[in-house]
């Protein structure tokens, strides 16, 4: 492996950690059932036969192939499966559980939340008191499956990509549930992945260019010219002959933090909506929900996105409109009328299926130019004041528009957390 100096790249102790089929494994707990050996699949919505499933125990998996992606009509009718609409209020609870154990083990700069049920942690600091970084992931396997009943599991790497390779092609797979990779091993781990979707970061759409240009294999990636890799990918190309060798100069207590933020809302509505009137007040409760996280965080936004879906993709994919604000604003009044505007511009009858709402350029609500109130601005302002301490008061349903009760989803939704039911049986 004379081709690459890994002695120019960090050699750290990292854990990528996830939990075994998280939400299914989560609702077997709570009715005193095994993870490993349950049979229970999570549905977005137990009332539509089309709906996702978004999670499936590790049994389920095995014996009847259905996955996160699998739909509601794919299970077998006549099977052990038990079904079950998710709890997202309960799965957060859990997840900052889980977060905290990670907690005894390091600090909060070297931990990083890659989404609800997968974290990475740099354990270098803490290998003098806790011992090797194999001996910290079988603490946190124990400790969590003692806490929490849960199942963990494990990859460890000299850097966040082995790791999670790691993880994702070795330790999830088989008992003990740990695996280690390091840059030493990347001719017999790294380069035996196959199919190159199963390597993190190639895509289908990466997967057919690479094809296109004789690469098949991860090992034929890390040989290939990273020069011609990158003239025929762009930047990815050479991101992906660096990852074919395992190499990932990424240390988690020195990421980036992002530049700039943004607030967004996206809904995919249950039925083709054809009337405009509808269509509005769904608008307006979105903007009505981006607009209480920007006033809660005292920030305001600069410009809207909105963004239509139709269902007939004959017709037209739909349109995503941006509006410039005349300054900033976190008015549920005023952001709604600008998109009203906008969608009646722009929309023709299409069916529409799904609605995004989009604050950005956020900046702190007292950086803005002083200016007096327009006629009526301070009433509106009043009102989401008025508005947001009735919700956090007595919950989302205490105050809402009439128009929700014909049309609108925000009643339906008011207890939705992540897009998903927040309780369920």
């Amino acid at each position: 492996m004379g081709l690459v100096d890994f002695s120019h790249f960090p050699r750290r102790s990292v854990l990528c950690i996830d939990v075994k089929s998280f939400f299914a494994s989560v609702e077997a707990v709570r009715r005193g059932l095994d993870p490993l050996e349950a049979y229970i699949v999570v549905v977005s919505d137990l009332r539509r036969s089309g709906a996702v499933v978004l999670a499936s125990s590790p049994r389920v998996k095995m014996e009847y192939n259905i996955k996160t992606g699998s739909r509601f009509f794919e299970i077998p009718k006549r099977s052990p499966i038990m079904v079950v609409e998710p709890n997202m209020a309960l799965y957060i609870n859990i997840n900052q559980a889980i977060q905290n154990i990670f907690r005894r083990f390091v600090t909060d700069e070297d931990l990083h939340v890659y989404s609800i049920d997968e974290s990475i942690l740099d354990v270098t600091a803490s290998l003098n008191l806790f011992g090797p970084a194999e001996a910290i992931a079988k603490a946190i396997l124990q400790t969590v499956k003692d806490e929490l009943g849960l199942i963990v599991t494990a990859g460890i790497g000299d850097n966040p990509l082995l790791a999670k390779l790691a993880l994702d092609n070795e330790a999830k797979k088989r008992p003990p549930w740990v695996a280690k990779w390091t840059y030493e091993m990347v001719p017999q781990t790294v380069w035996k992945i196959q199919p190159l979707t199963a390597f993190w970061g190639i895509s289908r759409g990466y997967d057919k260019k690479l094809k296109q240009m004789g690469i098949y294999t991860i090992e034929a990636l890390a040989h290939a010219n990273p020069m011609w890799l990158q003239k025929t990918l762009g930047i990815m190309g050479l991101q992906l002959y660096y990852h074919a060798w395992g190499l990932d100069a990424s240390i988690i207590s020195q990421r980036e933090r992002p530049k700039s933020r943004s607030y967004s809302k996206n809904q995919i509505l249950m039925r083709d909506y054809y009337v405009k009137a509808e269509i509005l007040i769904i608008i307006k409760e979105m903007v009505g929900d981006v607009c209480a996280r920007l006033r809660k965080h005292q920030e305001k936004c600069q410009e809207v996105y909105l963004g239509i879906g139709y269902s007939d993709r004959k017709l037209q994919l739909g349109f995503t409109a941006r509006i410039k604000l005349g300054r900033p604003e976190h008015s549920t009044d005023i952001i709604s009328e600008a998109a009203r505007q906008e969608f009646i511009k722009r929309w023709h009858g299409e069916p529409v299926r799904s609605v995004n709402i989009t604050a950005g350029k956020i900046v702190p609500q007292g950086h803005e130019q002083l200016e007096l109130f327009f006629d009526g601005e301070e009433k509106k302002y009043a009102t989401d004041r008025v508005v947001d301490a009735l919700r956090e008061r007595f919950g989302k349903r205490a105050i809402f528009y009439a128009g929700s009760m014909a049309g609108g989803t925000f009643l339906e939704r008011a207890d939705y957390v992540g897009g998903h039911k927040g309780k369920s049986e």
